[in-house]
């Protein structure tokens, strides 16, 4: 590992943060060079997890995460450990300790978070790739935001070794890249090999539009409408509140159970929205049981809705971008 020779202040990476890892070899990555979100361990450096009193209370990382690994094996060189939203709690893209990413698309606007670091380097060219980590949008978010490619995967699909957890029954490994191309080429190196369906239904799931700002929802909507050649589909209707508290109680039970023992023990200091939030999913002592059958009812719909070989099309945000009011 080597220190870089700077890049743009893009406001991208770590406080020391940029270093050049070699590739282990040739590979269908060969050439292209890739940064890593500071929930991901690289060998010899800290993960942070967006906040120095976490940082501070870690050791360097014995061994890479197994994708890490996986893009170096495959010829990709790392430059570096990117920015993200303390702890991964946030959409936003800001951090009160380490600022806020540029947002080489709209520069007046927020990058989205958490994986904030991450897209702002491939948007400002300073990466071909990134890695981020995904639980409720964290890479899907500031993809649409920094107007970039990025992925979700199927949750389970790529090991979560090496990655500091968050919320573990949603957290997923995702990536960004400035073109399909790059997108689907790292996905052929990360993803195990799969024969799914050939996809041949293309539906717009017309709920999902609903929830976009006005000024924004229409005009998706209606280029997502010359991409469809099915009729529109329902994914969450009438139970979309009822889902979405679902959701955030799951989130807080798998918050408190994995990271919960460590927050006590360190104590690290949140900028005070950070705060707020964790101490309520820290404190929240809902019933569990209700909301896991609500979360299995809507999986059934989804399965139901969405055979296999039908894909159904949805916003990634419910607005275009958000103002960056206040520099962190």
């Amino acid at each position: 590992m080597t220190a870089s020779s700077g890049m743009a202040d893009v406001g991208a990476f770590v406080p020391g943060g940029e270093f050049v890892l070699s590739p282990m070899g040739e590979g269908p990555l060969s050439g292209l060079r890739f940064a890593v979100k500071d929930l991901i361990d690289i060998e010899g450096t800290i993960t942070g997890a967006g906040n120095p009193d976490w940082a501070a209370a870690m050791e360097p990382a014995r061994a890479s995460a197994p994708v890490v690994d996986a893009l170096l094996k495959g010829g990709a060189t790392c430059i570096g450990k990117t920015i993200t939203d303390e702890l991964a709690f946030s959409l936003e893209g800001s951090n009160v300790h380490y600022g806020t990413p540029l947002n080489a698309a709209a520069p007046n606007c927020l990058p989205g978070g958490s994986s904030s670091g991450s897209a702002a380097a491939v948007a400002a060219r300073l990466a071909d790739f990134a890695l981020g980590t995904d639980t409720g949008g964290s890479v899907r978010v500031p993809g649409a935001f920094c107007e970039i490619f990025s992925i979700r995967p199927s949750h389970g699909a790529l090991s979560l070794e090496g990655v500091t957890p968050f919320a573990p029954s949603y957290d997923t490994i995702g990536w960004f890249a400035r073109d399909a191309e790059t997108l689907a080429l790292v996905g052929d190196t990360l993803l195990p090999e799969a024969s799914p369906a050939p996809l041949t239904e293309i539906a717009v799931a017309d709920d999902t539009f609903a929830l976009c700002d006005t000024a924004f929802g229409p005009s998706l909507l209606e280029l997502a409408r010359t991409l469809a050649n099915i009729p529109p589909v329902l994914l969450f209707a009438a139970h979309w509140s009822a889902y979405f508290d679902a959701y955030n109680v799951l989130q807080g039970r798998d918050i408190r159970e994995s990271l919960g023992p460590a927050l006590a023990r360190i104590k690290p200091g949140f900028a005070p929205d950070m705060a707020e939030r964790f101490a309520g999913a820290l404190g929240d002592t809902r019933d569990i049981g209700p909301v896991q059958a609500l979360r299995d009812h809507a999986a059934a719909h989804l399965r139901a809705t969405l055979p296999p070989g039908r894909a159904a099309l949805i916003p990634s945000t419910p607005v275009r971008h958000l103002a960056r009011d206040v520099d962190g």
